[in-house]
């Protein structure tokens, strides 16, 4: 490709959408452009790193025996509506009608569409097990689209799905998943670590994020150095500690003025955080017959600890939490900054599991300017919705070896489920087994969002001038410079002979013809970041010769003009690690 063709525009500027360093050289080398917020155009340079991705996605999928298809981006709403996530999902799912007032959704994923495919086409045991998987469009309407690439409304994944007779070959799967996702990180030279993670809204048993850890990711990954522990904030454990025992004491109510805070009790008091009762009050968006409906909700947990919205959420089957308001938290008859469980009715409590341990707590008395000492769980108050609802924080124990937790953020840049069998109960995927039986298909899904790959890689490989893209991502292998100046015809001729040469020779080039001043040229081959760079001028072309450079190193090399394609061989060959 010559550049005084190519479909692409430098930028000297920092585009104002621009909120992350590998993002800017994105925008400014040309490869994407924004279209609206969170909505991206992937330009011809951009397109060719995707197109790269895919390749090997698809390598790594068929490898493990998947199948490619192609599914809708416009669905219709009934598949969403059996399996009941067209209800449990709020505004980031856009919903339309078609001319015939049929309602539609855009495809956020598309587990219903493969059940609704597996319905029509899986009989017998005989047609599983089966991986599908496909590169398709996906819309998810999000409020706070940020840092580029990496949180999008709009955006390119490849997502698959597995089909099994029972849980055993689910797990098969899951395993032969969680292999191939590691191969494709590593050959794209991202360092990922997979973490244990929250299902959220696709449901299932179990799954697995992969985090590149990065200071601009959204998500909080804790990790053990100690065994290798790690796990998504929203769902990581800890070592809790194990509170003495204690005979229940006899409620007492004190005068505490002037103590909203469990900081502020404690210091009162004089006693340790830890044994106060917290009270977290939220508002819940639950659902009954596929109707929302909202639910004030009391957490009650140590006062050293911190509330696990998440697992708070997942506990009650919440599609949605908010902080409750003041006057939601009187009309329940508590009173916000002295409020517990205690004599209230009509309210949903969910407890930590640690609270049923910790005997003699204090806790608030639902009466201004009072607390109650020596409240029991079980004697004073119950509730049979009982788990782990803290949040791990950093220094805490590790779960499995004690020694303490670090936290690092990260992003996800791929996630696999096992769905089981929420979906294929729901909208009817059965098959016959050996003996007649008819079972439900056991389900499993795994994605990996390619866009915020490109812009994780963009993170990870650039330097202060730009772009440093692996050679197996990268849009073309070798950047080839002519510097004409005046009287250069003799250059542009032999580098117009020497680009056509490479081209025959299978290397994929990106020939700067243009007429511009060596500063323009040099700054734009580092900006976009193409593995190696060869400068053709009159003053190489005097002395039979060309320039090479690496772009992740000042050193440059010269090479007689004849063996140029043979050394440009040997160092992508280098760069892509082949032997």
């Amino acid at each position: 490709m010559r550049m005084s063709a190519l479909f692409n525009q430098t930028l000297r500027e920092t585009p104002a959408e621009a909120q992350s360093p590998g993002f800017t050289f994105l925008l400014r080398a040309g490869y994407f452009r924004q279209v609206a917020a969170g909505i991206f155009a992937a330009l011809p340079l951009g397109l060719r790193v995707q197109r790269k991705i895919e390749r090997i996605l698809r390598e790594e999928m068929e490898a493990i025996g998947g199948q490619e298809v192609s599914l809708p981006v416009a669905l219709p709403a009934e598949i969403w509506k059996e399996s009941g996530r067209y209800y449990r999902i709020g505004a980031e799912m856009m919903r339309l009608k078609d001319r015939a007032g049929r309602d539609l959704v855009l495809a956020m994923t598309h587990d219903e569409a493969v059940a609704d495919l597996v319905r029509r086409e899986v009989r017998s045991h005989r047609h599983l097990p089966r991986l599908l998987y496909q590169i398709q469009t996906k819309f998810r309407d999000d409020p706070r689209p940020r840092a580029g690439l990496i949180r999008v409304r709009e955006f390119i994944m490849k997502d698959s799905y597995s089909l099994d007779a029972d849980w055993a070959g689910l797990e098969k799967q899951y395993q032969a998943h969680y292999e191939a996702y590691l191969r494709i990180f590593r050959r794209l030279g991202l360092p990922v670590i997979p973490v244990a993670s929250d299902s959220g809204m696709m449901g299932g048993k179990r799954s697995h994020e992969f985090v590149y850890l990065n200071p601009i990711g959204e998500d909080t990954v804790m990790i053990c150095d100690a065994c290798g522990y790690a796990a998504n904030r929203q769902v990581a454990r800890f070592a809790k500690p194990q509170p003495p025992q204690e005979e229940a004491l006899s409620l007492e109510k004190v005068h505490t003025p002037q103590t909203r805070t469990i900081e502020s009790l404690a210091r009162f008091l004089g006693i340790p955080e830890s044994q106060t009762a917290k009270a977290v009050f939220l508002t819940a968006t639950l659902l009954e017959n596929n109707q929302p409906y909202e639910r004030l909700v009391m957490a009650i947990l140590r006062g050293d600890m911190e509330l696990n919205e998440t697992k708070l959420a997942s506990l009650i089957g919440a599609i949605d939490l908010r902080p409750a308001t003041e006057e939601e938290i009187c009309a329940s008859g508590a009173v916000p900054g002295f409020a517990s469980p205690v004599g209230l009715r009509d309210l949903l409590v969910a407890a930590d599991d640690l609270i049923p341990l910790s005997p003699n707590l204090v806790a608030g008395a639902n009466e201004q300017d009072y607390h109650l000492r020596n409240v029991n769980f079980g004697r004073d108050y119950t509730t049979p919705l009982v788990a782990d609802l803290t949040a791990a924080r950093e220094g805490d124990p590790c779960p499995q070896c004690q020694a303490p937790l670090r936290a690092e953020r990260g992003i996800e840049v791929g996630h696999i489920f096992q769905l089981g069998t929420a979906y294929s109960e729901a909208l009817g995927c059965t098959f016959q087994d050996e003996v007649g039986e008819i079972k439900p298909v056991v389900m499993g899904s795994y994605g990996i969002g390619i866009g915020r790959l490109i812009g994780c890689l963009a993170e990870a490989y650039h330097d202060d001038k730009g772009l440093q893209l692996p050679a197996v991502i990268a849009p073309f292998q070798v950047h080839l410079v002519l510097l004409s100046g005046k009287d250069g015809e003799a250059a542009r001729q032999t580098a117009g002979r020497l680009y056509e040469q490479m081209q025959a020779a299978g290397l994929e080039v990106l020939y700067d013809d243009r007429e511009e001043s060596p500063g323009v040229k040099f700054n734009d081959a580092d900006l976009i970041g193409i593995p190696l760079r060869v400068t053709v001028s009159k003053r190489t072309l005097e002395n039979g010769t060309v320039e090479l450079k690496r772009r992740h190193q000042e050193e440059r090399l010269t090479l007689p003009l004849e063996e140029a394609i043979p050394r440009l061989h040997e160092e992508i060959k280098r760069l892509l690690g082949v032997t």
